[in-house]
């Protein structure tokens, strides 16, 4: 009924040159591969590779690119990947164009003749903005670009990017795959075999896989996925209506509000709005700074997905990688407030958030 750990790092060769399947662990470890195969399952993928971070996921796909090369990403994406693709890459000569990813038109302009890849992230973070994946879908075919999508705010059981023609999905499955805020992963989808054998090879040749330990602890946090995920649904729906509705809430960024701009696409392409949302608050950064200060059940944290409620500041934790330039054109305040709703009860939780805002 679970699956055991296998500690192992090497294993016994029947002969010279010949295996059961399994040599070493940074190539392959029977624990990790039953977590590869549930979540190539899940997404709907051909081979899933599972890394040690959600970053190494990310860094390993970056090596499907050579010097030259240029990758069109969103520009209010999580701040370490901006950080990579912004700062990192650079020493590797691979160039980025950040744009609004809810503007196909955008995208298009975007296009250069050594253009490779779309990097999609939907809904962004921390700003919840949606991409339209079938229509990046057909700009990237029509130029032949890959499409990599990170798939990490609503896990396949609200999104399959796949299903819409997307090349390779990412996760960091430190966040709602795990579930459970006590390992750190990533991993990596591929749809068709002949590129899941390239990122397979590069997983490898990097050692970016995660460990037999973590790869259980995943697949334990996968068996409550679809349960856990309705009940961060419902309660980040019930907190974002809330937020909405409270005098010292300036806006706030649910694809589940009523009002919400891209609702319909939402509806289009996502089973459901999902566990984040952020709020700008009134009075700007230094009422962001007391306001969470003043929760007691939300825990002052990065990171996100996990059973327990967080909040964070994104402009000084989660995106303070990003310059204040590169917050500002992504449209991130000093008073946004990035909160992972988890599953306690929905009344307590507001009922939190009323004595910290009525403090402010």
């Amino acid at each position: 009924m679970t699956t055991p750990i296998y500690p192992t790092s090497t294993f016994e060769f029947v002969a010279p040159g010949k295996t059961t399947g399994f040599d070493y662990t940074r190539s392959g470890n029977p624990t990790r591969s039953a977590l590869e195969a549930n979540l190539a399952e899940l997404e709907g993928g051909t081979m899933c590779r599972a890394t040690c971070t959600g970053m190494a996921a990310v860094s390993t796909v970056m090596f499907l690119f050579t010097a030259g090369d240029h990758v069109i990403a969103g520009n209010d994406i999580y701040g370490g990947t901006y950080r990579l693709f912004a700062d990192v890459m650079r020493a590797f000569n691979v160039t980025f164009s950040f744009v609004d990813m809810g503007d196909p038109a955008a995208i298009r302009k975007a296009v250069r003749q050594r253009t490779r890849a779309i990097w999609i992230e939907t809904p962004s973070n921390p700003l919840l903005r949606l991409t339209d994946i079938r229509e990046v879908v057909k700009i990237a075919r029509r130029h032949k670009l890959l499409t990599i999508a990170d798939n990490t705010f609503c896990s396949p059981v609200l999104q399959r990017p796949l299903d819409f023609g997307v090349d390779v999905v990412v996760h960091s499955t430190t966040k709602y795959l795990n579930g459970h805020s006590d390992v750190v992963g990533g991993a990596i989808i591929a749809r068709n075999k002949a590129l899941g054998e390239r990122l397979a090879y590069l997983t490898n040749a990097l050692g970016t896989a995660c460990s037999p330990f973590d790869a259980f602890l995943v697949l334990r946090g996968v068996k409550t996925l679809t349960h856990r995920m309705k009940a961060h649904v419902e309660n980040a729906q019930a907190v974002a209506e809330f937020l909405a509705a409270h005098k010292r809430v300036e806006k706030v960024y649910y694809p589940g509000l009523s009002d919400y701009p891209q609702r319909d696409l939402m509806r289009r392409q996502m089973k459901a709005a999902g566990g984040m949302l952020s709020f700008d608050i009134k009075g700007g950064r230094k009422a962001a700074e007391r306001f969470v200060m003043r929760t007691k059940l939300f825990t002052l944290a990065e990171s996100l997905g996990g059973v327990e409620s967080l909040i964070e500041i994104p402009e000084s934790m989660s995106h303070a990688s990003m310059s204040a330039r590169a917050r500002a054109e992504a449209g991130i305040k000093p008073g946004n407030i990035r909160v992972s709703v988890g599953i306690e009860s929905a009344t307590d939780l507001i009922d939190d958030l009323t004595q910290a805002l009525d403090q402010n």
